[in-house]
């Protein structure tokens, strides 16, 4: 991990197109501005983890949901990676 002191007003540059500037200082919080192109997504860390979190419950749920159906047509025969039992 890199760890830096920034003043308010300093910036610090991501790769060739990301900045993060020091826009205030408030007793213990910082107020961030971040740069970046469009296609650059910027969440939260708690915001981020949801829907990682997310992601994976849905994919998971897709996963039940064609062993399901897989079943119920009567495929089911053998392992869940196809080979024969």
């Amino acid at each position: 991990m890199l760890i830096l002191t920034r003043k308010s007003e300093e910036s610090v540059v991501i790769g060739h197109n990301i900045e993060v500037r020091i826009l205030g200082i408030r007793g213990d919080q910082i107020s961030l501005g971040f740069s970046a192109p469009r296609d650059i997504s910027i969440y939260r860390k708690e915001v981020y983890d949801a829907i990682q979190q997310e992601n994976r419950q849905a994919a998971g749920n897709e996963t039940n949901a064609v062993e399901s159906m897989v079943r119920r047509l009567g495929g089911g025969q053998g392992k869940p990676d196809g080979t024969p039992a």
